[in-house]
């Protein structure tokens, strides 16, 4: 049997990856990567020349049985996503459920998440916390938003650029204008900024100023 790998990656900034990672990129018999245009910049910075496989969302179901074959072959297979650790709102989970029905090792790389340095720098209470990933577009978002009203974590989303502002008028009418957020955007990276506030200052803040890149968006629990 052989194993399978998940290497966090950089979610910004290229130094912010272990050196295991890099070793292990250069080792594996093939990478499967979320994106192969992505995973090959990184590649190429690094002077990593390797097997790209495409694994996402839209494919991993039927490429599932292909990558499983090559395990039970015998060969090591590095799995990464375009940016942070793969499974964390990013492909993974099926591929690593499968493994372990199957007796394959997994190992998990420690390493680059964009939730845990937004966390920390929120100032926000971190010793207890839940994340929350995307919320729903559509479908169901006010019964996810309603059902976090008496959350007593921390709470963390990711969101995109142009849906922040919904996002953050919605959370002010569940869980009220005054509760306090942070918004991490563009972890790592030159323009990278935090802005910490209630739901209402942020509302306004980014109302000013559209942001831009990608957004971890931080907001405290209610009082217990």
């Amino acid at each position: 049997m052989g194993t399978l790998y998940l290497l966090p990656t950089p979610v910004g900034n290229l130094e912010d990856i272990t050196l295991r990672a890099l070793r292990l990129l250069k080792e594996a018999d093939v990478v499967l990567a979320e994106d192969t245009r992505t995973t090959g910049v990184l590649l190429k910075h690094f002077d990593i020349q390797n097997s790209l496989v495409s694994h996402h969302k839209f494919n991993e179901h039927h490429t599932l049985e292909r990558v499983l074959e090559r395990l039970q072959g015998g060969q090591t297979v590095a799995l990464v996503s375009d940016a942070g650790t793969p499974g964390i709102s990013d492909p993974g989970f099926l591929l690593v459920r499968e493994c372990i029905r199957r007796d394959i090792e997994v190992q998990c790389l420690p390493g680059a998440t964009a939730f845990v340095p937004a966390l920390v720098a929120s100032g926000l209470p971190c010793e207890r916390f839940c994340f929350e990933g995307f919320l729903p577009q559509k479908k169901g978002r006010q019964t996810r938003l309603r059902a976090l009203a008496d959350e007593t974590r921390t709470m963390i989303f990711y969101e995109s650029p142009h849906r922040l502002l919904k996002t953050l008028e919605q959370l002010s009418g569940v869980l009220g204008a005054d509760r306090r957020a942070a918004v991490a955007r563009e972890l790592t990276k030159v323009h990278e900024e935090c802005v910490r506030g209630t739901l209402a200052e942020l509302t306004l803040h980014f109302t000013d100023q559209a942001p831009r890149g990608e957004i971890v968006l931080v907001v405290a629990g209610a009082d217990q």
